[in-house]
C-alpha cells in the first residue's frame, strides 16, 4: 500500500516528534513514572495549546475536525516516546461517542476536550466479561427521570484522573446480548462511586470503579437507550486504529534502539552486529515493522467504510499487529540480553507497552476469532 502524507500532516509529525524529544524522553520517564512519582499535567496543557486535543472534535465544538489519518500520524509519533497522557481515551474514543448526544450538558463536555479541561475514560472491563463489547453485566434501572447504576468496572484506563466516565450499562437483556446496552456519561466522583487506583504493567494509571446506586440524569445518555452497542463499537474501532499507530511508533523506536546496540556492543572481540545470525533477526524485526505499517494504513482507511468492512479491517489489523508487536518487543529484548528486561533499559518499557496494546480492546487471538466468524457469516 502506498500512502503519502500531506504537507500539513508532515508538519504535525515533525512537531510531534520534537514534542516527544523534549517532553517524553526515556530519561524523564525514569525520573517520574518508574520512580513512582506522578508527572505533572504540563504536557497535556501543551497538547491543548498545539491543538492536538481537538483533532477529532468537530469545528462547531472548537476542534479541528481532522481525519483519522491526522490522528494516525500523531499517534505514530507519540508512540515513539513515553507519553503518559490519556490521549486516545479522551481525544479519539470519547468524541466519537459524545458527538451523538443531544443535550447541551454533554455537548459542553465535548467542547471542553480541545481546551484540555476534560479527561474522559471508558469503563469497559468487568469481572464476568471478556473482550466482547457486549460482555456487560453492570445494571442500570430507570427511575424518576434518571438511571441508577450498580456494578463493578474492574479495569478503567485513565479512570484515576478522569473528570468524566463513559459507562456501558445493561438496561435490558442478558450478558453477551448486543441489544440492551446503554452508554451513560457519569461525572467522576459522583455519590456512590468508589475508585481504587493501581498501575498496569506498563506503568499507566488504571482504576477499579464500583457503582452503588449512582444516579445519572436521562440527558446523559449517549446515543439511544438499549442501542448503545453499535455506537460503542464505532468509537472503539477508532481507538483501536489510533493505538495500532501508537504500536507502530513503539516498534520502530525499539528496533532503532536495538540496531544501535548491536553496532556498539562487543562480544568475543567483535561487534555483535557483525554476527550473521543477529543480522537475520534484525531483518525479521524490520519486516515485522513494515508489515505493521501497511496494516495500520489499511485499518485507518477502513474506518470510512461501512460497519462490516470496517470491522473486518480493524480486526484483521488488530490481530496481526498484536502478533508483530509482541514479536518485535521480545526480539529486541533478547538481542539486548538479560539487561534488556530491566527498568534501566528503554527497550523493556517498549515491550511492556506493546504487550498492553495487544491486550487493549481484545488481543490477537480474540480478533482473529472475530475476523474468522465474520468471514463465515457467524457475526452480523
Amino acid at each position: 500500500m502506498v500512502f503519502r502524507i500531506s504537507p500539513e500532516q508532515q508538519q504535525l509529525r515533525d512537531s510531534a516528534l520534537r514534542f516527544v524529544r523534549e517532553n517524553a524522553s526515556f530519561e524523564r520517564w525514569q525520573k517520574t513514572v518508574v520512580a513512582g512519582q506522578e508527572p505533572a499535567r504540563g504536557t497535556w496543557r501543551q497538547m491543548a495549546d498545539l491543538g492536538w486535543l481537538g483533532i477529532v472534535v468537530g469545528e462547531e465544538q472548537g476542534g479541528l475536525g481532522g481525519s483519522p489519518f491526522d490522528t494516525m500520524v500523531l499517534m505514530e509519533a507519540l508512540g515513539s516516546g513515553f507519553v503518559r497522557d490519556p490521549y486516545v481515551g479522551t481525544c479519539v474514543l470519547a468524541p466519537r461517542l459524545l458527538e451523538h448526544a443531544q443535550s447541551n450538558a454533554v455537548k459542553a463536555v465535548l467542547a471542553a476536550i480541545p481546551e484540555g479541561h476534560a479527561i474522559i475514560a471508558l469503563a469497559l472491563g468487568e469481572t464476568d466479561g471478556g473482550f466482547g463489547l457486549a460482555d456487560v453485566s453492570t445494571r442500570a434501572t430507570r427511575q424518576d427521570g434518571s438511571f441508577r447504576i450498580s456494578g463493578l468496572k474492574t479495569y478503567v484506563p485513565d479512570g484515576v484522573d478522569a473528570t468524566h466516565i463513559v459507562v456501558p450499562v445493561r438496561t435490558s437483556g442478558a450478558l453477551h446480548e448486543r441489544n440492551g446496552i446503554t452508554l451513560l456519561l457519569v461525572d467522576a466522583g459522583s455519590p456512590g462511586m468508589t475508585t481504587m487506583a493501581f498501575r498496569s504493567v506498563d506503568h499507566r494509571p488504571v482504576a477499579q470503579i464500583r457503582f452503588d446506586d449512582v444516579r445519572v440524569a436521562d440527558h446523559r445518555v449517549l446515543g439511544a437507550v438499549d442501542q448503545g452497542h453499535d455506537l460503542l463499537e464505532f468509537g472503539v474501532d477508532h481507538a483501536i486504529a489510533a493505538e495500532l499507530a501508537e504500536a507502530l511508533g513503539a516498534m520502530d523506536a525499539a528496533a532503532d534502539l536495538t540496531l544501535a546496540y548491536l553496532k556498539t556492543r562487543e562480544q568475543f572481540g567483535a561487534l555483535i552486529g557483525s554476527f550473521q545470525a543477529l543480522q537475520h533477526r534484525m531483518a525479521d524485526i524490520a519486516m515485522a515493522c513494515e508489515e505493521t505499517r501497511s496494516l495500520v494504513y489499511l485499518a485507518t482507511a477502513g474506518l470510512s467504510a461501512g460497519r462490516h468492512d470496517r470491522r473486518r479491517a480493524i480486526s484483521a489489523a488488530k490481530a496481526r499487529v498484536g502478533q508483530c508487536g509482541l514479536f518485535v518487543g521480545h526480539q529486541c529484548v533478547q538481542l539486548h540480553g538479560g539487561i534488556g528486561t530491566s527498568d534501566e533499559m528503554a527497550v523493556s518499557h517498549y515491550m511492556r507497552r506493546l504487550r498492553m496494546l495487544d491486550m487493549r480492546f481484545g488481543n490477537a487471538d480474540f480478533h482473529r476469532s472475530v475476523f474468522a466468524a465474520m468471514a463465515r457469516g457467524a457475526v452480523s
